[in-house]
């Protein structure tokens, strides 16, 4: 099964366009989890997943929240991504890029050490640190075009001719789509954009959209502009709005409350 028909099947199965970042963060984590658990992170990421697996198309797990923690955050990463259920897509966020052999390795320690459905690149460098991730054709990589961040202006709208490099990069990984293995990031902060995106692309490249939630990306143009006409090919993104949804022993309880809403109201739009 490739990552577009998996990513079909789990959306059709729990009705659902939503991603949950797994950002882990001892601060936001409850306290009481580090008291009472010899493997804290693990379990706060475990109880999120067992309390949400039915209300998702995929989990998302920045890697920088697992790499700051040295070996025990690798050996978190690996654990935490056994425990998600097959079905579901796995996210590794890391924006990995280079060229040649050293973007060859990203894409092996990311595709076949950790097991991931789909990771995230930058295009900065061109197809070079590109094509080593595409090589991997049953997987699908996630290319930056229009990013939630508020300084993304900076150089993703100058204009070539007229033309902001936004789209520039919008028309190319569209190029780049031969073996129908390309996705694109674009923010939901910047629905506009997000629309023009979508139909640069067509219908049949999946778009994973950060920026709602903590980050204010509004919903119902966030679905509108970035689902197909079959409201699919969107996965839409929230982190810390959902897993640290609840302060106390309750706190998984209050992950599913908050992932049902978020779902039930992108369904609302599609």
């Amino acid at each position: 099964m490739n990552f577009k028909e998996k990513l079909e099947k789990i959306t059709k199965k729990n009705n659902s366009l939503l991603c949950i970042g797994l950002d882990i963060d001892k601060e936001k984590i409850p306290k009481h989890v580090f008291k009472t658990s010899k493997n804290p992170f693990f379990d706060f990421n475990k109880n999120i997943i067992n309390s949400t697996k039915d209300l998702v198309c995929s989990y998302k797990l920045n890697m920088a929240f697992y790499e700051a923690l040295g070996k025990e955050g690798y050996e978190l990463l690996q654990k935490t991504i056994q425990h998600i259920p097959n079905e579901i897509i796995i996210i590794l966020d890391g924006k990995r890029n280079d060229i040649g052999n050293t973007a060859k390795k990203y894409a092996q320690s990311l595709f076949e050490i950790l097991k991931a459905d789909a990771i995230t690149t930058n295009p900065y460098l061109g197809i070079d640190g590109i094509q080593p991730f595409l090589e991997y054709k049953d997987k699908l990589s996630f290319i930056l075009c229009k990013t939630s961040n508020p300084s993304a202006e900076d150089f993703q709208n100058l204009k070539i001719n007229e033309t902001p490099i936004y789209q520039i990069v919008a028309k190319k990984i569209k190029e780049w789509n031969k073996q129908n293995n390309c996705g694109v990031v674009a923010g939901a902060t910047y629905p506009t954009e997000l629309k023009i995106i979508r139909k640069i692309l067509g219908e049949n490249i999946p778009i994973l959209i950060p920026g709602i939630g903590k980050q204010g990306g509004d919903i119902k143009k966030t679905v509108e502009n970035g689902i197909n006409k079959n409201g699919e090919m969107a996965i839409i993104n929230s982190s810390r709005g959902i897993i640290y949804a609840g302060k106390d022993e309750n706190y998984a309880e209050a992950s599913r409350k908050t992932a049902l809403e978020l779902r039930d109201t992108i369904n609302q739009y599609r």
